[in-house]
């Protein structure tokens, strides 16, 4: 039996080829122009499944886009890890803003990934580290060293925010059966620093829309005289953080998790550079909510960012007209204890409550999910950091991540099962931006280390 090191070097060529064959396709959930690739996609993440030795592969239909499933059962004694994954990816637009298109992966070298990186929409997120864990799967199957029950599910939802998924899950209860759920749409510290993720932040996402004038106007003859959606719409927004950047909407705080002065010391402990962080963004100095870290807004504090605005005239040249119409999408992270649902019904009144006479306010719910956090003190986290301590010669860390993924706090509720996120991303690889890039060493870093938490959690499962 050969080791995984060497079943990578040996494959290398054929794992980065593989990879870049499934992001050439473009599978946007949110677009229902891409509705044939996000189904092309699904198919082939099953033919990679059987290739890779799973069996009773199927395409589970759902009320939306299908779920892909497979499994490698060996012995009913032995612990079963759930893998899950996604397959669809965020839109690629701004499209002008790629160095090369989206959908045509190519590998550069940069500063931090001097050995290569994939650039491509969902190099990173999710489909470069839902693939580490196939040709994981491929590799301990091939060579007779899977340690325990394997069952993998991979949607076709995650970026619109899984609502098919919990449908899913709730129809298949017994057949997601597991012991522990292993992910990887998460990242870590550094190549240098592992870390392991056990917290995430929840989500509001919604729409609003401002209506003033039953038609756009002429802004000489009207400007002044009638309300202009697009300044309201401005002005509410503007209204939604104070001057030290806390969020004004009543109640939004009442049930948020304050840590201790002990538990923010521990999170101070991880590796941050300030300076290397504005550098990275070209920015002259950070800027939120008074009295945390950078690393505290992002990770334990909640927040309200305006995703997109618009509203009027947008093409070349002028146009002098006052709109009709205004629209915003506004995304709230959110933290353990705010309910997502609460969240949202307290921004939509109090929303409407900001509209002065002259305009009409319609807030659309897109949709959500709860915070999650996961105990240190589980045998799946210690099979994790033990994982990790094998492949980075290097202890990895707990830390908190300002993302979300909404399924996690399902999984446990329909499941009964704890997630354990190992991520092999970094902070500086573009998710959800242009010229997205996954390293080619975390991709083969990852294949690398996730045969070892097999090893690790079944060890720990039997000795128990």
């Amino acid at each position: 039996m050969g080791t995984v090191s060497s079943y990578i070097k040996k494959n290398e060529d054929r794992l980065i080829y593989e990879l870049c064959e499934l992001l050439k396709i473009p599978s946007v959930s949110a677009d229902p122009a891409f509705h044939n690739d996000v189904l092309e996609t699904a198919e082939a993440v099953k033919i990679a499944l059987i290739e890779a030795g799973c069996e009773n592969v199927e395409l589970c239909e759902t009320p939306g886009y299908p779920v892909v499933y497979g499994e490698k059962l060996i012995d009913p004694k032995l612990p079963t890890i759930l893998v899950y994954g996604h397959y669809d990816v965020q839109p690629a637009d701004p499209i002008h803003l790629w160095d090369n298109p989206p959908f045509e992966p190519i590998i550069k070298k940069t500063e931090i990934h001097p050995d290569g990186a994939i650039f491509a929409r969902g190099a990173c997120d999710d489909k470069g580290q839902m693939y580490m864990h196939v040709k994981a799967i491929e590799y301990m199957v091939k060579n007779d060293c899977l340690p325990c029950n394997v069952k993998i599910i991979v949607e076709g939802e995650e970026e619109i925010g899984s609502e098919n998924l919990g449908w899913f899950v709730e129809n298949n209860r017994e057949k997601l059966q597991n012991d522990v759920i292993l992910i990887s749409d998460t990242g870590m510290i550094s190549n240098t620093q592992p870390s392991v993720t056990t917290g995430l932040r929840g989500l509001s996402y919604v729409e609003v829309e401002v209506t003033g004038p039953n038609r756009d106007l002429h802004s000489g003859l009207y400007g002044g005289a009638v309300a202009n959606p697009i300044n309201v719409l401005t002005k509410m927004i503007a209204s939604l953080h104070d001057e030290n950047n806390h969020v004004t909407i009543p109640g939004f705080y009442d049930k948020v998790e304050e840590l201790s002065a002990e538990e923010r010391a521990e999170m101070a402990k991880a590796p941050f550079s300030l300076d290397e962080y504005k550098k990275a963004l070209d920015i002259e100095d950070v800027y939120g909510e008074k009295g945390y870290t950078t690393n505290e807004r992002n990770s334990i504090r909640p927040t309200l960012d305006v995703n997109g605005i618009w509203g009027g005239y947008m093409g070349e040249g002028a146009k002098t007209v006052i709109a009709s119409k205004a629209y915003a999408k506004i995304s709230m992270r959110l933290v353990p204890n705010q309910d997502w649902h609460e969240i949202t019904d307290l921004f939509t009144k109090h929303f409407e409550s900001l509209a002065p006479k002259g305009v009409r306010v319609k807030v659309r719910p897109h949709h959500g999910g709860q915070a999650y956090v996961t105990p240190i003190d589980s045998i799946g986290y210690q099979a994790a950091k033990k994982a990790y301590g094998d492949t980075f010669e290097t202890p990895a860390i707990p830390v908190r991540s300002g993302g979300s993924i909404p399924i996690v706090a399902l999984f446990e509720k329909e499941l009964k099962s704890k997630t354990i996120l190992m991520g092999f991303g970094l902070d500086s690889d573009a998710i959800h931006s242009p010229n997205e890039h996954f390293g080619l060493f975390n991709y083969f870093k990852g294949i690398e280390t996730i045969p070892s938490f097999y090893k690790y959690f079944t060890e720990l499962y039997l000795g128990r």
